[in-house]
């Protein structure tokens, strides 16, 4: 059998083949959570997803491997429930595994890195609950609840903003949220029904948030860990609330800055230009995993064209690439010195942190304009900030940037969408056509190829302006008519 997860296929041949290590741990999570049982289509595949399931229990014995870890024991608990809700009807082995597999997460619920993992443990625990019957079923279903009850204000920002500030990992919680809301409706209870207000609550500030942050071709904008492919559209999300009767509160598209303050994101628009800036912190203090050194970054489109994108994520194995995707200079935003503005490390982790301040929202006429600086280059000799101001009208956008302190050198970079070409004479054009024009003063500019990684595991070519400042000022500005 061939499974294609992440953009890479690999044959699954003999029981070996579940733990093999030549694969990336990321894809063999993939390989373990059975996601394709409530797929598109899943109803032509029945047949196979049964032999799959008993291929899975015969080969992956209790405790043994990466489909056992915690978080894949989740997602493939909540899988095989939904799979049997739908319809298909378990062996006895199966529904035994079932028990044992909710059994064995009782015991390993993930405190220790807390976030998404610790929110999907307490769901898997309140499907098996409500699925199972009898006393050990019902402290599955407890156990998960008083875990929710303590993630849901922890985790859900007073803006509606997941706290490790991803709008990937966003999506993949809110969708979490939904699918407790269906099982509340299709296993009424007094201890589900405590937390149903609470659910629908969060998932309507979510679903608010997750509009905001997506760029008008609805689709997620690249801050921190983001990809396309992994988590729901925003579209997909809206339809599904309204299938569960969540109220859906669509931003008002006429409010020309949305300003995210528990979040740290920032929303301008302007006709049809659209900014999306980071101005906050990099994530929670005690779980900054799928955070970048993305401080004081932004992505930016006109209409359903994206602009300026930052590089998003293609892995998540520790190593060279990892590094680089995590990195400032992978950024639409200001390095100081060759060095990151938040010490990222590792696969998941960050020392010392940058921290933004001074932001300022300004409302004008014809323009607006926003102002934000961080202290994540004071570890530095010299001690250097960065202060960036965007200021967005009908038909441009300037970008300045100011580095207080001392500094031997500071590069802007400014990530184009593959989609758009740079021509001769300062000028860019769009895919439909649509020419624009761009300056800069304070700078020396230079034009390089690039990567852009839209989804795991994938690499498009695109084209990334470098300015290397000749002082302690530089500014871009981006014109159209």
């Amino acid at each position: 059998m061939t499974f294609r997860f992440l953009n890479q296929d690999q044959t699954l041949s003999g029981a070996d083949a579940w733990n093999d290590a030549r694969c990336d741990k990321l894809w063999l999570y993939n390989l373990h959570y059975f996601d394709d049982l409530c797929a598109a289509g899943a109803n032509d595949r029945i047949v196979w997803h049964k032999q799959l399931i008993e291929k899975w229990i015969v080969e992956n014995p209790p405790a043994i491997g990466n489909g056992w870890e915690p978080y894949p024991t989740s997602l493939r608990i909540v899988n095989w429930i939904k799979w049997s809700l739908g319809g298909n009807q378990f062996t006895n082995v199966a529904l035994q595994s079932l028990a044992i597999q909710s059994r064995w997460l009782s015991k390993r619920v993930e405190h220790h890195l807390l976030a998404n993992h610790l929110f999907v443990n307490a769901k898997a625990l309140v499907f098996a609950g409500m699925f199972f019957q009898g006393l050990e079923a019902d402290s599955w279903l407890n156990q998960g609840l008083r875990i929710l009850a303590r993630e849901i204000p922890e985790q859900v920002l007073a803006d509606g903003g997941h706290f490790e500030l991803s709008p990937m990992y966003h999506a993949i919680i809110l969708e979490d949220i939904l699918d407790l809301i269906n099982a509340c409706q299709n296993w009424p209870s007094a201890r589900i029904l405590q937390q149903t207000d609470a659910l629908r609550t969060a998932a309507q500030r979510m679903l608010t948030w997750l509009e905001i942050m997506s760029h008008p071709d609805g689709d997620v904008s690249f801050f921190n860990d983001a990809a396309f492919g992994i988590a729901p559209r925003l579209i997909n999300l809206t339809q599904y609330a309204n299938r569960l009767g969540v109220r859906v509160q669509q931003f008002d598209s006429s409010k020309e800055i949305h300003h995210l303050q528990q979040s740290g994101y920032i929303r301008a628009q302007k006709g049809s230009a659209v900014l999306l800036a980071d101005v906050g912190r990099i994530g929670p203090d005690y779980q900054p995993g799928h955070a970048h050194a993305d401080t004081l970054s932004f992505e930016f489109s006109l209409g359903v064209q994206r602009i300026f994108v930052n590089s998003g994520t293609s892995t998540y194995k520790a190593g060279v690439q990892r590094s680089l995707e995590r990195s400032t200079a992978a950024h639409n935003t200001i390095e100081i010195n060759h060095a990151n503005s938040s010490e990222v490390w590792g696969g998941f982790r960050v020392a010392r942190r940058a921290q933004p301040f001074g932001i300022e929202c300004v409302k004008a006429e014809t323009a607006l304009a926003i102002t934000a600086s961080h202290n994540g280059y004071q570890r530095l000799v010299g001690r250097p900030t960065h202060q960036r101001i965007w200021k967005l009208s009908r038909g441009s956008l300037t970008v300045t940037d100011q580095i207080k302190g001392e500094l031997s050198g500071a590069i802007a970079r400014l990530y184009l969408h593959p989609s758009v070409k740079v021509l001769e004479n300062n000028m860019l054009t769009l895919a439909n056509g649509q020419q624009l024009r761009y300056s800069t003063k304070g700078a020396i500019v230079t034009i390089v190829d690039s990567v852009w990684h839209p989804e795991f595991g994938k690499n498009v070519s695109n084209t990334c302006f470098v300015l290397t400042l000749n002082g302690s000022e530089s500014v871009f500005e981006l014109q159209w008519s």
